[in-house]
């Protein structure tokens, strides 16, 4: 069982829990006070956790975030005098860093009921209900007003401490580079890296699994369970080859591997093993492979296999060659088919004659929360929570203006995955924090990767070899 189902478990247990004595402390004051009492309290219960307590936040919001930046980075102390962001030292800044700025952030009483935020600049960069604790926010593509001293920082339901660390990334424009996008499943590639893909000089995009599996939108249109995986497979390979077209990626550098959605670890485990679908009642990769434009090494036998996924990689990186290779961050993104296809990767690169200059990573999910990125589309996407200093590699943002969003917002429009509505209860939800909790839907979509993936930066995290 993965960290997150692990998280999961044991939050829902809790609620269960919760429930139950929350039911006996209605039953009893029906008993002894009022018998109408309950009948009152229970909807009111109900709508009051919709609103303010259905967030899955796996951690407490008076943690601190934990980051180690790596050698290089450098640190400049900055002070918040009179609502401006003050550095310390003159910035020597060449226009093509991360700025990342390391602030203590306190909630006030209505940022318990209401989300907390940090205004800076153009800029908005949101936060846990009842934020306690040191935070990272986002400052890439506000360098200018920075330098100048003209960079204005104000809490909205919550207080910033006076002193912070402005932390310099050093980088480069990674968009001049040949950029290869490995996407687990449909849409990861457009989630995580559409801006950065659709602006690079040469990109391919590699899509591992046809993503069949959980196909009830399309059981309902009367197919049976297998033949509606085997459809929403051959939509969701379409997709994978379709949309980044829209992006001006050439069709001969899109690629749809056809393995089977949420099978990678098994194959992993027993590398030789032809690894069926779960659903779609089928064994052969080639039914989803059919749009590519070229024969790879596991269409011989359309085996489902860990070595044929190593193989096809193997193809790729040497017909692609790319100096940019961006995928699902190791330790970060908890999805099982994403810590694979990271892991594939990798090996696919050990001893290859062709070697990429940088990696990217990237979080579409998270183990601890599963809003973030929190806030609005088209705002600011400040790190991730982290409680444990563990990992090195540097942070990477990417700046989106607003016409590449929404060629972002109708990329992910025209993935077959994003369109089905949501379930009444979610619709319901999210209505209910909409009046109570000022959350906004988004203007994209109704499904929530509208909001988390529409905004004003892609952040990747970035290791150069």
């Amino acid at each position: 069982m993965s960290r997150k189902q692990q998280l999961l478990k044991r939050h829902r247990r809790n609620k269960r829990l919760g429930l139950l004595l929350g039911l006996v402390v209605l039953l009893g004051l029906g008993i002894f006070v009022q018998w109408w009492l309950p009948l009152v309290l229970l909807p009111l219960l109900w709508v009051a956790h919709e609103a303010w307590f259905a967030d899955h936040l796996f951690y407490s919001p008076g943690e601190d975030y934990q980051y180690r930046f790596p050698e290089g980075c450098q640190a400049q102390p900055v002070k918040l005098i009179e609502g401006v962001v003050q550095a310390q030292a003159p910035l020597q800044l060449a226009g093509d860093e991360t700025l990342i700025l390391q602030l203590r952030l306190k909630s006030g009483w209505l940022g318990r009921f209401l989300d907390p935020a940090v205004l800076l600049g153009d800029d908005c960069q949101t936060f846990e209900r009842g934020v306690a604790g040191v935070r990272y926010l986002n400052l890439t593509g506000q360098a200018q007003a920075l330098a100048a001293g003209r960079l204005r920082l104000r809490g909205r339901f919550c207080r910033p401490a006076a002193d912070g660390q402005l932390w310099v990334v050093p980088g480069s424009d990674l968009r001049q580079q040949r950029v290869m996008v490995i996407a687990p499943h449909a849409d990861d590639a457009e989630l995580a890296a559409f801006g950065l893909y659709s602006q690079a000089t040469e990109t391919w995009v590699v899509t591992l699994t046809a993503g069949e599996i959980e196909a009830e939108h399309y059981q309902q249109m009367g197919l049976e369970k297998a033949e509606a995986a085997r459809l929403k497979g051959r939509l969701r390979a379409w997709d994978s080859i379709a949309v980044p077209r829209w992006a001006g990626v050439p069709e001969a550098h899109c690629v749809q591997l056809g393995y089977f959605c949420l099978q990678l670890p098994a194959m992993q485990a027993a590398p030789d093993q032809a690894i069926g679908s779960r659903e779609a009642e089928m064994a052969d990769t080639r039914l989803f492979r059919q749009f590519n434009p070229f024969v790879l090494p596991g269409d011989t036998d359309g085996a489902p296999t860990w070595n044929n996924l190593l193989a096809d990689l193997r193809e790729l990186l040497l017909k692609a060659r790319p100096q940019v290779l961006v995928m699902p961050h190791p330790t970060l993104d908890p999805h099982p088919d994403h810590i694979c296809a990271q892991a594939a990767v990798l090996e696919a690169l050990q001893g290859l004659a062709w070697q990429p200059q940088t990696l990217l990573g990237y979080a579409n999910h998270l183990h601890d929360n599963d809003r973030w990125p929190m806030g609005d589309s088209g705002t600011g996407v400040a790190l991730p929570p982290q409680l444990e200093a563990g990992q090195g590699w540097l942070p990477y943002s990417l700046t989106l203006d607003l016409p590449t969003q929404r060629d972002k917002a109708m990329a992910l429009g025209m993935m077959h995955d994003l369109q089905p509505p949501a379930p009444f209860k979610r619709r319901m939800r999210r209505l209910l924090q909409r009046w109570l909790a000022g959350r906004r839907a988004s203007p994209y979509g109704e499904n929530e990767f509208f909001r988390k993936a529409v905004r004003r930066h892609e952040l990747f995290w970035r290791r150069d070899l």
